[in-house]
C-alpha cells in the first residue's frame, strides 16, 4: 500500500494541474470503488474550483469552492495518470510494490477534465481505493480522520508526544508505530527503516523504549520520510523524460526487503532478518537493533 511519502508525491504531482483550477467535467464510470461513491458525486464536483490540495496521513484532501472536500485514498492499487497532450501521460507516484497500468481504460474509473484541457484519470484495477465528499466543517468528525495521531512531519510530532503515546503499551514498538492513532501515515516500509536507523529492535515492547531511544526514533522517522519524499519528488520531475527509475527511495533501503544481506553498517557484519509481526513482514538487523 502506498505510504505517506508516496501519497505526498502524488499530491505534489496533482497540485500544479488541480490547485486553483476549475473541474470542467467529471466522468464517473461506476457507482463504487471500495465503497459506494457519494450521491451525485460527479455533479457535485463538476464546475467546482479546487482551492488547495493537502495531505493528512495517507489521504489526499482537495478543498473545493463549494465548501466540500474531496477525500481520496489510493488503497493498494489506486493511481493517477495526467494527460496534457504528451504521448506518455505523467504518472505521479512510483511505488516499491507497483501495479500494472490499466489497459485500454478498463480500470479507469474516474476522469477529471480540467478547464485548461488537462485530463486526470483515476485508475484502480483492484478497487481498494475510495473517494468521498465531506463538508469542510465536518472533517474533524469524519470517521477516516477523527482518530488520526500527529503528522510525523508536523510541528505537533515530538519525542515527548511519542513517548506519551507509547507509555504503558505492551505491544511491540513496530506495531505501535503502525497504529495510526499514535502516528499518522506511517507504514510498514518506513517503520522498518526508522527502527533500523534508531537502533531499536522491532520486537521491543513499546513501553520499554526509553526517552533516549524515543528521541533517536523521532529524528529517524522525520529523516526517513523527508528523504523518501525528496526521492519521490525527483522521480516525479524526471519521469516524463526518463524511464521512471530515477529517484526511487527503494534503492536506499537499508533493511526493508533485504533479508539475508549483510548489514550496511561497516562495524556490524550481521545479516538482515525477516520476521512476521501481526501478519506483516518486518526486516531488521539483529546486530544493530536492540
Amino acid at each position: 500500500m502506498p505510504e505517506l511519502p508516496e501519497v505526498e508525491t502524488v499530491r505534489r504531482g496533482l497540485e500544479p494541474v488541480m490547485e486553483g483550477r476549475v473541474i470542467r467535467l467529471v466522468t464517473q464510470r461506476r457507482p463504487n470503488l471500495r465503497y459506494m461513491l457519494p450521491a451525485h458525486f460527479a455533479e457535485r464536483l463538476t464546475g467546482r474550483r479546487v482551492l488547495r490540495l493537502q495531505r493528512r496521513a495517507k489521504y489526499i484532501l482537495a478543498y473545493l469552492d463549494s465548501g466540500e472536500v474531496l477525500l481520496i485514498h489510493l488503497g493498494m492499487s489506486g493511481r493517477f495518470l495526467i494527460h496534457q497532450g504528451d504521448p506518455v501521460p505523467k504518472r505521479p507516484g512510483l511505488f516499491h510494490y507497483d501495479a500494472p497500468d490499466a489497459g485500454e481504460g478498463k480500470h479507469d474509473h474516474i476522469v477529471f477534465d480540467m478547464e485548461d484541457g488537462t485530463r486526470i484519470v483515476y485508475s484502480d484495477h483492484r478497487r481498494f481505493g475510495f473517494m468521498d465528499l465531506i463538508a469542510e466543517d465536518a472533517l474533524s468528525q469524519n470517521a477516516h480522520l477523527a482518530k488520526l495521531g500527529a503528522e510525523p512531519l508536523g510541528n505537533e510530532f515530538s519525542s515527548q508526544n511519542l513517548l506519551a503515546a507509547l507509555k504503558g503499551r505492551k505491544t511491540p514498538i513496530k506495531s505501535a508505530l503502525l497504529d495510526q492513532r499514535n502516528v499518522a501515515g506511517l507504514g510498514n516500509i518506513y517503520v522498518c527503516e526508522a527502527l533500523y536507523r534508531s537502533g531499536i529492535s522491532p520486537k521491543r515492547a513499546a513501553a520499554n523504549v526509553g526517552p533516549q531511544r524515543v528521541e533517536r526514533l523521532t529524528r529517524a522517522i522525520r529523516d526517513v520520510l523527508t528523504e523518501a519524499i525528496e526521492a519521490g519528488g525527483s522521480t516525479l520531475r524526471d519521469y516524463a523524460q526518463a524511464d521512471g527509475e530515477l529517484g526511487y527511495f527503494q534503492h536506499r533501503f537499508a533493511v526493508y526487503d533485504r533479508e539475508g544481506e549483510t548489514c550496511s553498517k561497516p562495524d556490524c557484519g550481521a545479516t538482515v532478518k525477516r520476521i512476521v509481526q501481526a501478519g506483516r513482514s518486518t526486516f531488521y538487523c539483529p546486530g544493530c537493533q536492540k
